[in-house]
């Protein structure tokens, strides 16, 4: 029991979050109304670019195919996918998987998950930087092409938002890394950091579900079990096609084992603090939901991904390693063998 709440405790916390937001949104909305959003993803960000050490992967550059894919698969066929589904979806829950579609991949699990995989995680981490740093065009883009008018703030207004609160904090994080006493403490207390931009992301979620809760309570908006089971279904599919196309894509283009990895969990991987903020900001009600649900959804599919493609790497080393097996010499063969020597 302990090592599954040490293992699995972001998404029981994140459970907890949403359970309190929308069983005591009254109660709660004193506390939420109290941070500050903007304030938290801000904060959040430089948490997660202060320890990143882009010096390392700059070698992925030099063989950037691996990058360029993640990229056009995460910026680009993941939202074309997201929207395909989104046609299937009342209006609400429709716009919330659009937003999950549009966002950035994730700055952590996405190399998390190639790393335990075997694969090149150098590759998912810069997928998932330059993902991130182009969000405020690429984000307001998809959601100005996939929603209209139906977005409550203007796609400029988005791009200057998601400047100003994701793409500032991560370029002040890394210009703090040039003062080298700060970045190596930062290298060295790199998961007491990012447990801090954790509850940063579990704080955004009380806020969304305190806000959701509400709409419920008033009956602004209504959820039945249909409702969370069809979201539960649309992001699975869009999730897993984006993953296996990743993988398959990869494999055309020649790709090794391990960049194929790579593409395959950064293209597919989507960040919740982005996400959360973005729908909230943008359509509130049921919005966010989707966006939680692809979290939760890519970190319980991608960790039984993750373990499985690294069984079959161990499979494939040992087999590798292993003594090639000596054929047996004929009787005949052997006698004559065995009498040369002799002679």
């Amino acid at each position: 029991m302990h090592r599954i709440v040490t293992r699995h405790w972001f998404v029981l916390m994140l459970a907890v979050m949403l359970g309190a937001g929308l069983l005591a949104p009254s109660r709660l909305s004193t506390i939420t109304r109290l941070l500050p959003r903007d304030g938290l993803l801000s904060a959040t960000m430089f948490f997660m670019a202060l320890p990143l050490e882009v010096a390392l992967i700059w070698h992925a550059v030099r063989r950037p195919q691996g990058v360029l894919l993640g990229i056009a698969i995460n910026s680009g066929l993941l939202p074309l996918v997201a929207w395909l589904v989104s046609l299937t979806l009342r209006p609400d829950l429709a716009a919330g998987l659009l937003v999950a579609g549009a966002v950035p991949s994730t700055l952590a699990s996405a190399s998390v998950w190639t790393r335990r995989a075997g694969g090149n995680d150098a590759i998912a981490a810069l997928v998932s930087l330059i993902t991130n740093f182009s969000c405020f065009l690429v984000t307001p883009f998809w959601l100005w092409l996939t929603t209209g008018t139906r977005s409550e703030i203007s796609g400029t207004q988005m791009a200057l938002e998601l400047m100003l609160v994701v793409v500032v904090p991560m370029i002040l994080g890394q210009l703090a890394r040039l003062y080298r006493p700060l970045a190596a403490w930062a290298t060295h207390h790199k998961p007491g950091l990012s447990l801090v931009a954790q509850w940063g992301i579990l704080s955004m979620v009380l806020v969304a579900a305190v806000e959701a809760g509400l709409k419920l309570e008033k009956g602004e908006v209504s959820a039945g079990l249909g409702v969370w089971l069809t979201i539960l279904a649309s992001v699975v599919v869009v999730h897993v096609a984006a993953l296996a196309a990743g993988h398959a894509l990869a494999a055309l283009l020649g790709l090794s084992r391990s960049d194929r990895i790579a593409v395959g969990f950064s293209g597919s991987q989507k960040t919740l603090m982005i996400g959360v903020n973005t729908a909230l900001e943008s359509f509130g009600g049921l919005a966010i939901f989707p966006m939680i649900a692809y979290h939760v959804c890519q970190l319980l599919i991608d960790a039984l991904v993750a373990e499985r493609l690294a069984d079959r790497g161990r499979t494939q080393a040992s087999q590798a390693a292993a003594p090639a097996p000596v054929e047996a010499m004929p009787l005949v063969a052997a006698v004559d063998e065995t009498a040369g020597d002799a002679g």
